[in-house]
This record gives structure tokens, C-alpha cells and sequence, in this order.
């Protein structure tokens, strides 16, 4: 049976009988998680496990960047420093921070990885100009596209030397956004040369296996719809932006949406995306959805069996790339 377009969250720290149920009727393609399902590390396994048996599949998403995104906390993983850290070791030491990326994402991933979690959403490439809002901040490597389109690229290679596959976001790019997505929606009125500079980072990553949309409305691009709604917008992350791998919605509850959420994800689907991203765990919406949403295209299940194949065995023992990684950024500190 070929998945359900859709990621979903849940809504505890276990499984709902309702949620089973769900998972087992629908089959949806993967689960997210957030704060509110983890606690211990015995009871997260078991979340996952049972969750992944019941909607059979493999794919389990989590939004661990570090710094301020980073959903598992002591002492189920480390607190492991922004993006914008690294980028500033790049800045001084560029073959350190180069380093520091690579392990940043391989260490991630082997956290999660050892609690049946295969897909950690980093690295974000996005751009932030000054004054963009905060939303992005220090969670971008650095201020420009070549900064970002080398050490997001790293972080990306290090998740999948790890065995785990990475998302890069925001494409087409975040980083002109005046207000938070996840309570309105921005509108960037800039010439679609300006924006050219924020594409860098994602083409130098468009063979990545997954990658997430912006809720951005780039009226030079589509003066009506975010990207993520967008058919034009869809159509410059392919042929400009040359992504060729899945391509999931942004959080498709976000207040950036205005529709009902059955109406914004069946939407987002006939722009372009592959797979619609539920995340804040109300079976109410994600029942609506599953009635609402398609079935997956073959061409997004190609997409999905291209990244699939890209899982690896994971990795084991990584005390001394711990101690490396510790060891760069805390050179980066006494500089």
C-alpha cells in the first residue's frame, strides 16, 4: 500500500488509541515530533516504535538544529550550539568550521538516530538580511550565501554519513521575512533579482533528498499565494533552483495560512509539493486532511524511494568526534 501524502504529529508523550487507529487506517508517509512527546528516553523509543508500527513506515522527522530549535534536551542528547556559532568559527578558521559543520550534523543525527529517529530537520540555509525577523536569527550560519551554502552543505553530509536523512529549509529562502511565519504571513516585495542570492544556498544543495517550503509570499514570483500554495513558486524551486528530491510544506497549521487546513494542504499539493506537513497534533485536522489529500503521485514516490535508499546503517560509537566537535566550538568561545 503506497503511503498517504502526509506527515502528522501526535499528541502525547504515547500513543492514543485514536492515533493508532489513525496511523494504522491512513498509513500516512512519516510522524514528526516535537516537545511535547518527548520525556524519558524508554517511553520516546516506545512512542516511536509503536508509531512507526502502526503507520508502517520508517520515516520519523524531528526539528533538532541546536540552539534554540532543538527539541531533545539533556539527558536524552546535548545542547548543541545555533548554526550562527559555527558560521562565526568559519569567519576566523574556515577549515575548523568547515569541521564543526560536519560534525554538527553527524552528532544530531546519531542522537536521534539512537532513538528511532531517521529524519533531523536541519540545516537551515536560509539568508536573513538585517532587519528580517528574528524567526530565522542565529539559527542561519551566517549573512551571506556563500557562508551558508558551505557549512549548510556540510551539516547536510554529515547527517547522511550518520545514517539519517537531512531536510534543508526554507526554499526558496526565508531569510527577506519581516514577520514570523508561524503567526502571519510575510510578503517580500523585492525584484526577483534581489532574491537571487537566496536561492544560492539551495542550489548548491539541490541534490539533497528532502527539502522543506517557505511560507513566503514573493510577489515577484506569485503576487496571490505563499510559495508553499504556489505553482510558479514550485515550479522556480525545480527548473531555477534545480531541486530535484521531495518536497515537503512547511507546517501546513501555521497561522501564515489562512485556510482551513484540509483546503491549504490539498492546495499545496496541485502547486507542486510532494508531501503535506501536519504538526500540531489535532486529530480533528488531521482526519480532515486525510479525507481531502490524494493519493501520493508516482513522481513523488520515486522522490521518496530516492531518499529512502539514502538511509544508511547508523552510526555506533562517536566519543571522538564529540570531543572534537566540544573542542572547535570551544575555541570558537575563547576567541
Amino acid at each position: 500500500m503506497a503511503p498517504a501524502p502526509l506527515i502528522v504529529g501526535l499528541s502525547g508523550t504515547a500513543l492514543t488509541p485514536d492515533e493508532a487507529a489513525f496511523l494504522t487506517d491512513l498509513k500516512p508517509l512519516g510522524i514528526i515530533l516535537f516537545a511535547r512527546n518527548v520525556s524519558t528516553a524508554s517511553a520516546l523509543r516506545a512512542l516511536v516504535d509503536e508509531a512507526k508500527s502502526a503507520a508502517q513506515t520508517d520515516l520519523v522527522f524531528i526539528d533538532q538544529e541546536g540552539g534554540r530549535v532543538q527539541r531533545l534536551k539533556p539527558p536524552l542528547a546535548p545542547t548543541y550550539p545555533p548554526a550562527r556559532r559555527i558560521g562565526d568559527l568559519y569567519a576566523t578558521d574556515p577549515g575548523a568550521g568547515l569541521r564543526a559543520a560536519q560534525l554538527h550534523g553527524q552528532l544530531i543525527a546519531a542522537d536521534c538516530l539512537a532513538l528511532g529517529i531517521t529524519v533531523p530537520c536541519l540545516p537551515v540555509a536560509d539568508v536573513p538580511i538585517p532587519g528580517a525577523n528574528d524567526v530565522i536569527g542565529d539559527r542561519a550560519y551566517g549573512l551571506d550565501p556563500a557562508t551558508v551554502s558551505v557549512l549548510a552543505k556540510a551539516a547536510a553530509e554529515g547527517v547522511l554519513a550518520a545514517g539519517a536523512l537531512p531536510v534543508v529549509k526554507h526554499i526558496p529562502g526565508h531569510g527577506r521575512a519581516m514577520v514570523d511565519s508561524h503567526l502571519a504571513l510575510p510578503t517580500v516585495n523585492e525584484p526577483l533579482h534581489a532574491l537571487a542570492e537566496h536561492f544560492e544556498p539551495f542550489e548548491a544543495m539541490a541534490n539533497l533528498p528532502i527539502a522543506m517550503t517557505a511560507h513566503v509570499r514573493y510577489t515577484a514570483i506569485d503576487e496571490a499565494a505563499p510559495a508553499t500554495l504556489s505553482a510558479p513558486a514550485i515550479q522556480l524551486i525545480r527548473d531555477t533552483i534545480g531541486f530535484g528530491g521531495l518536497l515537503l510544506t512547511d507546517d501546513i497549521s501555521m497561522h501564515a495560512l489562512a485556510g482551513p487546513v484540509e483546503e491549504d494542504g490539498a492546495a499545496s499539493l496541485a502547486a507542486g509539493c510532494d508531501v503535506v506537513l501536519h504538526c500540531n497534533g489535532k486529530m480533528a485536522e488531521m482526519v480532515a486532511l486525510a479525507k481531502t489529500l490524494p493519493a501520493i503521485t508516482d513522481t513523488a514516490a520515486t522522490r521518496l524511494s530516492a531518499a529512502r535508499a539514502m538511509l544508511g546503517p547508523p552510526v555506533t560509537a562517536m566519543d571522538e568526534e564529540r570531543a572534537e566537535f566540544d573542542a572547535l566550538i570551544a575555541r570558537r568561545k575563547a576567541a
